[in-house]
């Protein structure tokens, strides 16, 4: 405001290049009517209007017509040679002097009130001046008028294709003709040509091949084309190498036979675990109270009695709740049901057992620790150590009893699946397994993940043989007529359909998490060192396994069937025929502990060895 008071207008800002700082800023000389020089000579305003004319003349017919801005003799004495130092470096101009400087890959010009700024060809750099802060950008060659804030009129700007090559005038690429606009813009009076930002399509088309429009082939030449580029789906499929093959082949034959391994060896150590807490331990307990009877001395119990006496009381706890149930009553209710509501409580009471499993094997060892800790004690804190122990002892009895209870109802409601009439059963087997495969196949695992995942399939596994003798008992109890065959087939059904999905479950998960056949046999060679009772590196790589629930369910179910058989005579022959039955059951059980844990061992050893001559091999 100050200056147009004063009568004054700004005039054009001119760049100059110093030769001996390079790196310096460019500075901006102000013209002669600026009122901070005191130096420059005052001009009238209707000369320097001529001189503007004449300029932005000069300017439009040599961008219209391709001519040198500075090619004219008589439009270069319209220089301003005041506001313009000349550099003496710069190029003449078709044999004329042109004002102007070179900043890296750009070229100045300044023909009195225009300044041409020039840039050559992939030029893009940034100049900021270190003093003045100016940052000059991505520029293009443009044209700018200088003039006051009131009659900024005739200039004009021209943007020209950076890729097209400098003939060292400002010419405009041949594909692309600027447009003038209307001369006085009313948006602050600057006459512009219309800038094209993006460059005609033809002509991308000509400089990339790739861009190529299905619209100009006929169909019978794409077909042909399609014809002849080879695979048919190869814009939808990659080609293979080796490892894509050995990758399938894992997946349909190598990975199965080791899973299926692995699920079978792991539900015979549950096996013998079962078979030892119905066989090992009574006769531990046995030896125990005849040692105490025969030296009458009571001497403090060592850890590994004190957890027998523990086991069989929470055995047998369990057992006792479980006989006052009514497993007709149960089995009614949940016969009652539809078959969308029985595999829904199935797969309720699935996800609770092994909730269970989990949590029961937490609680058995902190047991175990609470008898180590009561066996070793000081005389001085024995109290706490009983206190202790008793707390533990009662905390393992609730959580196998609760454990007991869902094992039997859902043993009663597979038994509701295979006796029923209405395909049930291949309801059930088809709900389960297939969301058990949604539930775990589309996830993340780790290798330590997929280890458990196998274990927790054995346990299952094992459960369900356990399921199977309860609907084997209540036939024994209650079937009519021929029932043993669709038994067997309801059976068989069950065990070939859970061995399919923990086949499929396994190996696609393997594919995904990228995870080789040879894990799963290092799986195995872990769990035979657990059968040696070999040290192994982790906890995580040993079977937990709680047979207490499974046992208190198979007592349950065989009591009556061993009732059920004892003969209708006095009590002193019906006790003869318990202890008789009992004794039969003993050295049967104790049999197929034996030969089930020479077999475990003796598999186990095979293998270890096995694998340790491999690793010698390979390495």
């Amino acid at each position: 405001m100050a200056l147009r008071t004063a009568g004054r207008k700004l005039s054009f800002d001119v760049l100059r290049h110093r030769e001996d700082d390079h790196n310096a800023a460019v500075p901006i000389n102000r013209a002669e009517s600026d009122p901070t020089q005191t130096t420059t000579t005052q001009k009238s305003r209707k000369q320097r209007r001529n001189k503007k004319k004449k300029g932005q003349k000069l300017l439009e017919s040599s961008f219209v017509k391709g001519a040198d801005p500075c090619s004219s003799v008589e439009d270069s004495r319209t220089l301003n040679s005041d506001s313009v130092t000349s550099d003496p470096h710069f190029p003449l101009q078709n044999g004329n002097a042109c004002n102007g400087f070179e900043l890296g890959a750009r070229k100045f010009y300044s023909t009195g009130s225009v300044t041409l700024v020039e840039e050559e060809e992939n030029a893009a750099s940034v100049c900021t001046g270190p003093a003045t802060g100016f940052n000059f950008g991505e520029l293009r060659q443009r044209a700018v008028n200088s003039g006051s804030s009131e009659d900024l009129a005739n200039s004009a700007a021209v943007a020209v294709d950076g890729g097209g090559k400098d003939d060292g005038g400002a010419k405009a690429s041949p594909t692309e003709k600027p447009k003038l606009m209307n001369e006085n813009d009313r948006n602050g009076g600057v006459a512009k040509l219309e800038t094209v930002e993006s460059l005609d399509w033809r002509h991308v088309m000509v400089e990339d091949p790739n861009y190529v429009f299905l619209v100009d082939k006929s169909p019978l030449s794409y077909f042909l084309e399609e014809m002849h580029n080879g695979n048919s789906l190869r814009s939808t499929t990659t080609l293979g190498n080796e490892k894509e093959r050995e990758r399938v082949y894992d997946t349909i034959f190598r990975l199965p036979w080791r899973c299926e391994l692995l699920i079978d060896v792991g539900c015979f150590v549950c096996f013998d675990s079962f078979l030892s807490l119905l066989t090992i331990m009574p006769t531990r307990i046995m030896m125990t109270v005849w040692k105490l009877l025969k030296t009458r001395q009571f001497k403090r119990l060592s850890a590994m009695e004190l957890s027998d006496f523990g086991c069989f009381l929470i055995m047998s706890c369990g057992v006792i709740l479980l006989q006052q149930t009514d497993i007709s009553l149960i089995y009614h209710m949940i016969r009652g049901q539809g078959t969308i509501k029985l595999y829904v409580v199935y797969n309720v009471l699935e996800i609770f057992d092994k909730l269970c499993q989990s949590f029961n094997g937490d609680v058995l060892q902190t047991f175990f620790h609470s008898a180590e800790g009561l066996a070793s004690c000081p005389p001085e804190s024995m109290r706490f150590w009983i206190w202790r122990f008793i707390a533990d002892e009662s905390l393992a009895i609730a959580a196998s009893i609760v454990h007991s209870f869902i094992l039997l109802a859902q043993a009663i409601t597979l038994s509701t699946c295979i006796v029923a009439h209405n395909n049930a059963l291949f309801a059930l087997l088809v709900s389960n397994n297939f969301a058990e495969i949604k539930s775990n196949v589309f996830k993340r695992y780790s290798r330590d993940n997929v280890h458990s995942l196998v274990y927790f399939d054995s346990i299952e596994r094992f459960h369900i043989s356990a399921f199977i003798l309860f609907v084997l008992a209540q036939n024994i109890l209650e079937a009519e007529g021929p029932w043993f065959e669709s038994f067997l087939s309801n059976v068989l059904l069950v065990y070939v359909c859970e061995m399919i999905i923990d086949i499929i479950k396994h190996s696609f998960i393997a594919k995904f998490n990228d995870i080789k056949p040879t894990t799963y046999s290092e799986f195995l060679e872990d769990l035979c060192k657990q059968t040696l009772n070999m040290q192994t590196e982790g906890v995580k790589k040993n079977l937990t396994f709680v047979p207490l629930a499974p046992a208190s369910v198979v007592i349950r179910v065989l009591t009556p069937v061993f009732a059920v058989n004892i003969p209708p005579n006095p009590l002193p022959w019906r006790l003869f025929w318990i202890l008789l039955f009992t004794a039969i059951t003993y050295v049967m059980l104790t049999s197929l502990k034996v030969l089930v844990g020479l077999g475990l061992q003796k598999h186990a050893t095979w293998y270890v060895n096995r694998r340790r001559k491999h690793h010698l091999h390979a390495d």
